[in-house]
């Protein structure tokens, strides 16, 4: 009975984060712009929404273990691969400045 119940629990755990993953992603792709995929040299922006929106629908109305693996496998690489290469190509981030630089490089103080 104790058993059972852990399972359930760990397995709706499991569910959860994968869920969580696959629409992060989703929304992540969503926001992007499309020309930043052709910039990045990825695949088009098309492409992830669909890939990440049946990894959505798996996740939600099909519990089977291995199609959730293999969405989950697809969310990660676009939040590990894709995203930041779109970042880079937007503009998004730092670029391993300080935060005392401006526009035109480190502010020095007026020295």
């Amino acid at each position: 009975m104790l058993r059972a119940g852990f399972d359930f629990t760990l397995w709706l755990v499991i569910d959860l984060v994968f869920l969580v993953t696959a629409v992060t992603a989703l929304v992540m792709a969503l926001f992007a712009r499309d020309d930043a995929y052709r910039a990045a040299d990825k695949q088009t922006k098309s492409f992830w929404l669909i890939i990440l929106g049946i990894t959505v629908a798996l996740n939600l109305f099909v519990n089977v273990l291995f199609l959730s693996i293999a969405g989950l496998i697809a969310s990660i690489v676009f939040l590990v691969d894709v995203r930041p290469a779109l970042k880079q190509v937007s503009g998004g981030g730092r670029r391993g400045g300080s935060s005392s630089d401006g526009p035109y490089g480190p502010y020095n103080g007026g020295r």
